[in-house]
């Protein structure tokens, strides 16, 4: 009877359990985690994929703020890392409205993207999500701004990593 009573709670968890696996399966894949980063895979290296990234923002007019390679400068101090470069842009028609609402927005902002080439060699594009940063800093009344923001990054970054 015991056994019996055990097998069927166990039949019950597992029958519970399964839709969250499968969630959790699909949500692997998503492009926003619960710290607010987007990832999104790249098919080209990391350089490729940030000189892509770079010219695109140029094109639109977007100012490039700085290029920092992570695996030159750990290199340079004796660490190993696998390729990894951080690109610093910015666009104040969009992001100054961001300060107006919140100054310390302004620690987020300008935008940041990394690419980075994981343990398998898959290289992805990680960047904040706009609603994160408006989450953050509570932001109330920029909705058209961080959607306007969103759009823009999901344009650039699908140019950038070869996902139009």
């Amino acid at each position: 009877m015991m056994k019996n009573n055990i097998k069927k709670i166990l039949i019950l968890v597992t029958a519970l359990a399964l839709p969250f696996v499968a969630i959790n399966s699909v949500l692997a894949d998503a492009d926003v985690d619960e710290n607010g980063l987007i990832s999104k895979k790249s098919n080209y290296s990391v350089k490729e994929t940030l000189d892509k990234l770079e010219a695109v923002l140029k094109k639109k007019g977007i100012g490039v703020a700085m290029r920092w390679d992570h695996a030159a400068k750990a290199k340079g101090v004796g660490i190993p890392l696998r390729p990894t470069e951080l690109l610093i842009f910015g666009n104040p028609k969009l992001g100054s409205h961001m300060f107006t609402a919140n100054q310390t927005a302004g620690i987020d902002l300008p935008l940041k993207a990394l690419a980075w080439e994981d343990e398998k060699g898959q290289v992805w594009l990680t960047y904040n999500d706009p609603a994160y940063i408006v989450k953050r800093h509570h932001i109330k009344n920029r909705s058209k701004i961080q959607a306007k923001m969103t759009g823009a990054l999901n344009k650039l970054t699908n140019i950038a990593t070869g996902n139009k």
